[in-house]
């Protein structure tokens, strides 16, 4: 299987720190917030990875190059103009599905786990699965609801927090194109179908979408025992 990491939003409500750097570039104690994906995912297993980006792109294929330095093989979706969610999926469907598989990983490049990517499994009767978890204080009426048979519906009493982590088939975007807009009306629709399901991460997750978030997260970090760093 191989996964994708959503990079090219422009990180408008990171200004100033995403003005002359990307945001999955911007660091956490020490290393470039996409760096752990990377290694989360050769934790995982998985070799393959595609990458969207728009905004200054060309630092993250300079800084990332072709992936041989963390273990993996890196493609990149190119989109000049950002798309949004599902539409920069759909662009990158060609290199994410083929032959080998009709299901890939999904990550939002501005978030942070400890999740075990290793866990997640393709699930029968289903086009995606979604990992959802507690709701943040800045989040706090969730996104989806998740039943006691773990099939995620749009609404419900005690919504959970969708992790930006994933597991997607390609027939999720059959009849789309890259101008699909956002991905969560794609995914409301296939609940509406009782096509989805979810599983509940109980662990630490960190939506790093400020740059106050992200000094907590540096600092979270930075309090642990260091880890490998990026190229080897």
């Amino acid at each position: 299987m191989k996964a994708m990491i959503l990079a090219a939003g422009k990180g408008e409500r990171m200004r100033p720190l995403t003005l002359a750097t990307p945001k999955p570039l911007l660091r956490a104690a020490g290393k470039p917030l996409i760096t752990y994906h990377l290694e989360h995912l050769r934790r995982a297993g998985i070799r393959e990875v595609v990458i969207n980006h728009a905004w200054l792109g060309d630092q993250i294929e300079e800084t990332l190059g072709n992936g041989e330095g963390f273990g993996l093989s890196i493609q990149y979706s190119r989109e000049g103009e950002p798309l949004e969610t599902a539409g920069g999926i759909v662009r990158a469907l060609p290199l994410l599905a083929d032959d080998k598989s009709d299901w890939f990983l999904a990550i939002n490049g501005d978030i942070w786990s400890d999740f075990d990517l290793s866990g997640l499994t393709p699930p029968p009767d289903a086009d995606a699965l979604l990992v959802v978890t507690s709701n943040p204080p800045h989040h706090p009426e969730g996104d989806f609801h998740l039943t006691d048979q773990g099939v995620l519906h749009s609404d419900g009493p005690d919504n959970l927090t969708f992790t930006g982590i994933s597991l997607l088939h390609r027939r999720l975007f059959e009849g789309l194109s890259d101008q699909a807009g956002k991905l969560g009306p794609v995914l409301r629709d296939a609940m509406s179908r009782g096509r989805v399901k979810g599983l509940f991460h109980p662990g630490q997750w960190v939506d790093v979408g400020t740059p106050e978030r992200l000094q907590a997260l540096d600092r979270q970090l930075g309090s642990r025992e260091p880890e490998s760093h990026g190229r080897r």
